[in-house]
């Protein structure tokens, strides 16, 4: 027998084997492949499904927006629920930052908001916090923030610390300088009380 005649015949019997050995190797896999226990499934979180029907909500929600002015604002909050008859929405454990385009930047935290689509406006309750990056510390009762523009403004008396010391007053706002556009201030009005003690 020629050396080419027996490549011939052992390319024809691996035609033949090689098919026969994979299908013989799929067969053993099914047959040793363990029954599913559906005990083991992925549980699927216990929700109320009537509860949620009844009373939609959202929960790890997050809202961005950004202002036309450029500022980015981020709001994060544990559960929302939403009113649709009034187009608002009626957060819980908020927290939040806005971003300026001049780099500074505030971080707010609530117990509570309220976020008003048609009137462009978030406003937060329970004891509200802001912290800035220029170093000052907030507290409030309540205040407003509005989505289309950067507006922080507080209606009721807030205590403030920061590097010139502490202040107490009436009202506060953060909005973008009328004399210097691209700046942001922070502005105390009312009774306004400093007790001045600089960092050193």
């Amino acid at each position: 027998m020629s050396q080419l005649d027996f490549h011939s015949k052992a390319i024809g019997w691996l035609k033949i084997i090689l098919p026969l050995a994979a299908l013989a190797l799929l067969s053993t896999l099914f047959l040793v492949a363990r029954t599913v226990n559906p005990e083991d499934a992925i549980p699927f979180a216990e929700v109320d499904v009537a509860d949620r029907i009844r009373e939609p909500r959202m929960t790890d929600a997050t809202f961005v927006t950004i202002t036309d002015d450029g500022s980015s604002l981020t709001i994060d909050a544990a559960e929302v629920r939403p009113d649709t008859e009034n187009g608002s929405g009626r957060a819980t454990t908020m927290t939040g930052m806005l971003e300026m385009p001049s780099g500074a930047t505030a971080n707010l935290k609530a117990a509570g908001d309220l976020m008003d689509s048609a009137k462009r406006l978030v406003t937060l309750s329970g004891g509200v916090e802001i912290a800035t990056s220029t170093g000052w510390v907030l507290h409030t009762e309540a205040l407003k923030a509005l989505l289309d523009r950067t507006e922080i403004s507080a209606d009721q008396p807030v205590m403030a610390e920061g590097p010139a010391g502490k202040v107490t007053a009436d009202t506060m706002r953060i909005a973008e300088s009328s004399e210097m556009p691209g700046k942001y201030v922070l502005v105390f009005n009312g009774r306004v009380k400093l007790i001045y003690s600089p960092e050193k």
